[in-house]
């Protein structure tokens, strides 16, 4: 028994309690708001919404996961890099022939159903992207700054990202190129291969609204500007940005927002969950859920900067890329400075997929503490053999 005990000690002296912790505060902050979001829609016998006990399902088995995860050494990952680098690609291709999407976007295939279960492949390939990214930048980091090598990484970048934008999630295809962007620069690919990028994107820009956007993606462009002209189009992010003003500094209270409870908030538990948490705590608890976002993101880049190889450092960049793309965009859609692309706020928006896969990043972020990390450390390393 004692042994146990102390291998307990041990496992929990060597994870970062600091992360985990401020990742299940944000959770179930999330959880409380998702809860209030879903309330106007419970029947008379309900107290729970489905999407409340989907997204807390899945915080439960994401930390479980992560916890295992990071027993395990992060070297079991990077050296599996080809077989994670098929399944993703396979994952996409998969959604092309039975994915789903939502009833009025028949465009759409970005979930495949088990059941009564939607999952998202995308969220899960974002992991496996910035684990295949990170090897990849570590085998050239001797040639990084050759024009090959920077042709590589583009097209690894584009693969996923175009495979999630044609199945019609423009949101994540961002977030991916977020990703991307961030480990390039933490890499140290010379800041003028960026300038001629953005030069590219701007020049190919005509071409990229003509022939790669939608037509209700460049509408969802055209109402930021002409509101008025686009009222079908707009009214989700005017409500939103309407709560939001209506919580004023200390918000209306749980369960009590005027547009929250009247379900007025279009996917206010998923996309829009930053409204619901304007008008319901108001300044004070939207600057609460941007601090613990941002104390995650720094915590993780932390964690980066201790490790002692330059794959975990670019993994840990990876997983702050990720959570900073998908808080900037999400919350520039709810203020009406970005067009809606349907991505999450992590930790705080419904959804059994990005919550289960955020949490495996987090698992990969606590894994490089545990193993990397300069630190003292008890060897508790699972499947040495695997190395």
């Amino acid at each position: 028994m004692k042994s146990v005990i102390q291998s307990v000690r041990d496992f929990i002296k060597q994870t970062d309690v600091y992360l985990l912790m401020l990742c299940i505060f944000a959770s179930v902050f999330g959880l409380v708001m998702v809860m209030s979001a879903t309330r106007y829609s419970l029947g008379e016998d309900e107290r729970i919404s489905r999407e409340f006990l989907i997204m807390a399902i899945a915080v439960g088995m994401g930390l479980v996961f992560s916890l295992i995860i990071s027993a395990l050494d992060y070297r079991v990952f990077t050296k599996l890099w080809p077989a994670i680098a098929v399944v993703s690609i396979v994952l996409m291709l998969v959604l092309f022939k039975f994915g789903t999407g939502p009833s009025a976007r028949s465009d759409v295939h970005t979930w495949l159903k088990f059941g009564p279960v939607n999952f998202q492949p995308s969220e899960l390939v974002k992991i496996g992207f910035i684990i295949t990214f990170s090897v990849h930048l570590e085998i050239l980091r001797n040639k990084l700054n050759k024009i090959f090598s920077i042709i590589q990484l583009g097209v690894h970048a584009l693969i996923p990202a175009g495979l999630v934008a044609v199945t019609g999630d423009m949101g994540s295809s961002l977030v991916f190129l977020a990703i991307a962007g961030v480990m390039l620069f933490a890499a140290g690919v010379h800041w003028g291969y960026f300038i001629g990028i953005f030069a590219v994107i701007a020049a190919a820009s005509p071409l990229i609204w003509i022939y790669v956007l939608k037509q209700l993606q460049r509408d969802r462009f055209l109402a930021l500007f002409y509101p008025d002209l686009y009222p079908d189009i707009i009214y989700q992010q005017k409500y939103g940005l309407n709560a939001i003003g209506a919580g004023g500094f200390t918000g209306q209270g749980i369960f009590k927002g005027q547009y929250t409870q009247a379900g007025l908030i279009p996917e206010g538990q998923n996309d829009m969950i930053f409204s619901v948490i304007g008008e319901e705590t108001g300044f004070i608890g939207c600057a609460v859920a941007l601090l613990l976002l941002v104390l995650i993101i720094i915590r993780v880049i932390t964690v980066g900067k201790k490790s002692q190889e330059t794959s975990t450092k670019l993994i840990c960049c990876g997983i702050a890329g990720m959570l900073a793309g998908q808080l900037i965009i999400n919350i520039g859609m709810c203020l009406m400075v970005m067009p809606v692309v349907g991505i999450t706020l992590p930790f705080y928006s419904a959804g059994g997929s990005a919550n289960l896969c955020v949490y495996l990043g987090i698992g990969l972020v606590l894994s490089i503490y545990r193993h990397n990390c300069e630190q003292e450390t008890v060897n508790i390393k699972i499947y040495d053999s695997l190395l």
